[in-house]
């Protein structure tokens, strides 16, 4: 086993407690569906723990053990200051947390990004923390207005096409 994974001082084989993963400074508002990913993580996370706990005498779950109790505590941490927006009851009249963005950038080139919690952010899938550069471009303009995006190429001008409630 890997020295660093263990208590030199007594030689045992208990782990070392990891260092708890960093915490956003910004608000956690989370979406419904944001907020239903943290809980069923802890809950996975939590039955994780369970079945390595049960193999406590390999020493090979100590690590894997060690990793899921960080991992819990971070989660637990993102639940306790979870602010659940849910959306609002008819259109959105501007782009707000939640929302579902079709925009049009300057080659005519569409894309539709859903502004989310940092936990629930998935860029690839277009689900973008609210605290990014290009939500805080997006937040609050409204239908046809046309936003610029500081990215590290250079301002793109984004035109905003759509705003709608998220597609379950």
């Amino acid at each position: 086993m890997n020295k660093a994974f263990t208590k030199e001082e007594d030689g045992s084989t208990a782990p070392q407690r990891l260092d708890d993963l960093p915490i956003s400074p910004h608000p956690n508002h989370v979406t419904p569906r944001g907020l239903a990913q943290l809980q069923a993580r802890a809950e996975t996370l939590e039955a994780d723990i369970a079945r390595l706990r049960s193999t406590a005498d390999d020493p090979e779950a100590l690590y894997p053990l060690a990793v899921a109790e960080r991992d819990l505590r971070y989660v637990a941490a993102r639940l306790g200051t979870a602010i659940l927006v849910a959306p609002p009851e008819g259109d959105y009249p501007s782009v707000q947390f939640g929302a579902a963005v079709d925009v049009v950038d300057e080659d005519g080139k569409t894309t539709t990004y859903t502004i989310v919690g940092e936990d629930e952010a998935d860029p690839a899938k277009g689900l973008i923390a609210a605290a990014s550069p290009l939500a805080r471009a997006l937040l609050e303009s409204q239908l046809g207005d046309v936003v610029e995006w500081p990215r590290p190429s250079g301002t793109v001008e984004l035109e905003v096409t759509a705003i709608r409630k998220r597609a379950e």
